[in-house]
């Protein structure tokens, strides 16, 4: 590489974002300087490696590449030192700040860098502002309060300079100073105009709000509190400089009692720890985390996954051993900075971080829980509807208490049932009575149980029931009871045959034996086994026959009507689905029966295609779902609201989803994460969707459902651009490229490159974007799409003709013109191949403009427009027209020129981009044409300006 290369190099690597990527290519660029004898190009590469270093996440290095900067300044001053001498006195600030963070390095050492700067800046003739400022750290540090106060009055009461931290970090430190000494209201005060200003710095907003955080909360700010967590979280999260704020906010979630998002944050940043950007920042985030993982810790058994490294393998970890290990690492940490400092600040200190707990009022921070959800704690959901109440009488007999019990799990009154029994069980449990009434007692041991108790119980309690009417003996009460336990073994799945020969047995025997409800309820019952084993067409065909006589019953007909549409909605017959689901919900309608209407509406809702029906369906259900099953009723209800465009409501049912569903210890909260984080995008909340959506994808990481990650990856890149955030939208990108490098994932491989590409060129990274277009085509070509491919090396073609690599450019259009030409020449030419030959064209055209040759350029632009428009392209042919114009402006030919731009400016909406261009170059040939009149003329009617354009 010559010079000018390397000074590009340069220029592109100073433009990249902080991190490890800007110092990769920085330190590439040095290598090859040193080889070289460009003593300018040296030094102005270790400057900006020392900045790249500090904001990178590794100020360790800094410190070699700052003394070697320092010394060439020094040794043989040239003019080009010169213009970097108010950096390299920057730098000091860097250097001092750095320095206290490695316990290694001596105290002495840091003073000698703080009187070096103070010397330097009093020979240059500038403030000891910042000096004062950086004095001031030191002995906050080391705990010397005394000498602390006194350097803050100086820093507070000495004039600012163009040395001085910016208007957002001085204020930022004061905050913090302030805060430290509990004069909160003061720091807000002191904030809140700083904020409301206009700041540019790399380091804000986010560190004054994060400075703020405990000053928000203590003074009653919880909404400031809050909003300031989640904005400045967002911006620090993706940087490893960071970490140190970062622990801030860990330390904050468990303050305001977020237990559950602290977990979160740590998890997240964990393997932060193996290459924290210094000692301090990893002593300060192990105290935090340690903290809040044993606030965690004591609600349950919550696990983290730590990942691999060094010699360590990824794995999960306990948070309570983890707690430990983090602790041990922050005290040990404090300890050594206490031995060079010879004092005991750093430790007790750390001591105070490690006891922080919550305190006061829970503060809600996380935009996907709308309750405090303690990792591993109690469930906590909301309450059904009240039920109906039942009268127990008091002077019931064994019998009649029996009879209510039966007759409440006939109608589905569950507390009228478990009163009846448990006043049973209180009057004559200890009563010896007849065989046939304890039988019945034990038959109804099976309708006590619940979900929590499982299947295993349900059929453990029908099998001794079944066993003593056998014994008693009672053939109808033994053939009831047998088919309940048909249906509980063909549930589960393991006894299908047993199943399946007590329902067919027990229906056998009504039909020859029962009345009409018992013959309905027998054969209900054989198609609900037929359901568990999946034989749909078999289950049909005897919840058809149960259909028959259920109507005795009302209770029963609404059962069977439910079930019925449950079997059409699996056979995939819509239209008789939909009918079923009517007459269900309106039998458990005039019933009033909870959950009849809950299995009813739901049934109704997936039956219908509007979704202002399904939302309706979910309105009814809602009221009537219990406990355990408001769940599914809220996310069928989210996504149709979604569906129905209204998504600010879907938002609030996706977060009661989330909430119930992390609640009840239920898996699938990071699927359910996805899907409001979809819905806090539409309903135009990018932060709060870009917080779930990172949650999301932490979540299904860990559940090893890599294709569901990748897909929410992707939905994230896209929340980080609404957020005008790219360089973690291009990571994200870059991570899904990789993850699709496979055979099977070459066309979306490639589409992610090609967006990634989208993505630089837009930002005129254009270089760069050439470099993914260029990846994009070659996943393209390996998956067999031509077309897609040749729009991908057009582009790159037109990348790295904006970047002024106009030999690369060249030789891409060489590429280009072969794809194109295997495309073309098919007798009815797909539109599709014509818009992307055309678009080519243009594209080669401007490249070889570009190398000096108009002649061929025009050449390559002969019939393109009219072919455009032969597809409708309009808009594309107006363009090639307007570039026409101007190629054959520049080469002289204003003949030619001036009709066609004339033609194209009049067939252009007035006042729009394009037209002005088109103007703008009209009456630039009509001046060159000696006809400066015309040239104003055009100029005054399009509202333009002498030289715009």
């Amino acid at each position: 590489m010559n010079d000018d290369e390397l000074w590009r190099m340069l220029h592109e690597a100073s433009s990249m974002p902080y991190g490890a990527g800007q110092t990769a290519a920085v330190e590439q660029l040095l290598r090859r300087a040193d080889a070289g004898d460009d003593r300018h190009l040296a030094f102005a590469a270790r400057m900006q490696a020392t900045t790249s270093y500090v904001y990178g996440g590794e100020p360790a290095k800094s410190f070699v590449t700052f003394s070697w900067c320092l010394a060439e300044f020094d040794r043989d001053p040239q003019p080009y030192h010169r213009r970097y001498s108010h950096q390299l006195l920057w730098h000091f600030k860097y250097m001092v700040n750095a320095m206290l963070k490695f316990p290694e390095l001596p105290l002495d050492r840091t003073y000698a860098a703080l009187d070096d700067m103070e010397r330097r800046y009093r020979d240059s003739g500038h403030s000891l502002q910042a000096v004062y400022k950086y004095r001031y750290w030191v002995a906050d540090h080391v705990g010397d309060a005394e000498a602390a106060e006194r350097w803050y009055r100086l820093w507070m009461t000495t004039p600012r300079d163009e040395l001085s931290d910016c208007a957002g970090c001085d204020p930022s430190s004061q905050v913090g100073h302030l805060s430290s000494l509990g004069r909160y209201e003061e720091a807000v005060a002191l904030a809140e105009p700083v904020l409301a200003g206009r700041l540019s710095c790399t380091e804000q907003p986010q560190a004054m709000l994060t400075r703020l955080l405990v000053p928000y909360l203590r003074t009653g700010r919880h909404d400031a509190a809050r909003d300031a967590h989640r904005e400045a979280y967002r911006r620090l999260r993706g940087n490893l400089s960071d970490l140190w704020e970062i622990a801030d906010h860990v330390e904050f979630c468990t303050l305001t009692g977020n237990e559950a998002r602290a977990v979160e944050i740590v998890e997240r940043h964990l393997d932060w720890l193996d290459r924290a950007p210094t000692p301090a920042a990893a002593m300060h985030f192990a105290a935090t985390a340690a903290a809040a993982l044993r606030g965690a810790a004591g609600a349950g058994d919550v696990v983290l996954h730590r990942r691999a490294s060094g010699d360590r393998p990824a794995g999960d970890v306990s948070a309570d051993v983890l707690a430990a290990e983090l602790a041990d690492t922050a005290t040990a940490l404090a300890a050594r900075f206490d031995a060079r400092n010879g004092t005991t600040k750093q430790s007790g200190w750390i001591a105070r971080r490690l006891a922080v707990r919550p305190t006061g009022e829970h503060l809600p921070l996380s935009a996907s829980l709308r309750r405090p959800a303690r990792p591993g704690g109690p469930v906590r959901v909301p309450a059904a509807a009240p039920a109906v109440e039942v009268a127990v009488p008091a002077g019931a007999t064994a019998e009649e208490l029996l009879d209510l019990a039966d007759e409440c799990l006939r109608t589905h009154r569950r507390e009228g049932l478990l009163a009846a029994l448990a006043a049973y069980d209180e009057r004559f449990g200890a009563v010896e009575l007849s065989p046939r009434t304890t039988v019945r007692r034990l038959e109804l041991r099976a309708g006590e149980l619940t979900h929590a108790d499982g299947p295993e119980a349900a059929r453990q309690a029908n099998r001794a029931a079944l066993a003593a009417y056998r014994e008693l003996p009672d053939p109808v009460r033994e053939q009831v009871v047998a088919g309940r336990l048909g249906v509980l073994l063909c549930m589960g799945g393991e006894e299908p045959e047993e199943g399946l020969s007590l329902v067919r047995g027990a229906a056998d025997f009504f039909d020859g034996h029962g009345d009409a409800r018992e013959r309905a309820a027998a054969h209900d019952r054989v198609a609900l086994a037929l359901v568990h084993l999946g034989r749909w067409e078999e289950a049909l065909a005897a919840v058809d026959r149960a259909a028959t006589e259920a109507d005795v019953d009302p209770w029963l007909a609404a059962r069977v009507a439910v079930h019925r549409a449950h079997i059409l909605e699996e056979l995939e017959r819509p239209e008789e689905f939909r009918a079923a689901a009517e007459r269900a919900c309106r039998l458990a309608r005039e019933l009033g029966v909870g959950e009849l209407i809950v299995d009813a509406a739901l049934a109704y809702a997936r039956a219908v295609d509007d979704p202002a029906e399904m939302v309706a369906a979910c309105d009814e259900a809602l009221p009537h779902a219990p406990a355990e099953n408001r769940l599914p009723v809220r996310l069928f209800r989210a996504r149709a609201l979604l569906a129905a465009d209204r998504p600010a409501e879907a938002v609030e049912d996706f977060v009661e989803a989330v909430t119930l569903c992390v609640e009840q210890g239920a898996d699938g909260d990071a699927f359910l994460r996805w899907e409001l984080a979809n819905a806090y995008r539409v309903a135009g909340r990018p932060a709060e969707a870009a917080e779930v959506a990172e949650e999301a994808v932490l979540g299904l990481d860990r559940l090893g459902a890599q294709a569901e990650a990748d897909r929410c990856r992707h939905l994230l890149a896209g929340i980080y651009v609404d957020l005008g955030e790219l360089d973690p939208a291009l990571d994200l990108l870059e991570q899904l490229a990789r993850n699709l490098d496979g055979p099977d994932n070459l066309p979306h491989r490639a589409q992610v490159l090609e967006e990634a590409g989208d993505l630089l060129y837009d930002a005129d990274r254009d270089a760069l974007a050439a470099q993914r277009f260029a990846e994009a085509a070659v996943a393209y070509r390996l998956a067999g799409a031509a077309l897609d491919e040749l729009r991908a090396r057009r582009r790159e073609a037109d990348a790295l003709s904006w970047a002024g690599d106009v030999p690369a450019a060249v030789r891409a259009i060489d590429v280009v013109d072969g794809l194109a030409a295997a495309l073309t020449g098919q007798p009815e030419e797909p539109p599709v191949v014509t818009y992307e030959v055309a678009l080519a064209a243009e594209v080669a055209a401007r490249v070889l403009a570009g190398d000096g040759r108009p002649d061929e350029a025009l050449d390559r632009l002969a019939g393109v427009p009219a072919r455009l428009r032969s597809i409708e392209a309009f808009g594309e042919a107006a363009r090639v027209e307007l570039l026409t114009g101007e190629l054959l402006a520049r080469a002289g030919r204003l003949g030619e020129a001036e009709p066609l731009l004339r033609e194209v400016l009049g067939g252009l909406p007035p006042g729009s981009r394009p037209a002005a261009r088109a103007a703008w170059l009209l009456a630039g040939v009509l001046d060159e044409m000696g006809r400066p009149d015309e040239a104003a003329a055009v100029r005054e009617e399009h509202g333009l300006t002498a030289g715009e354009g």
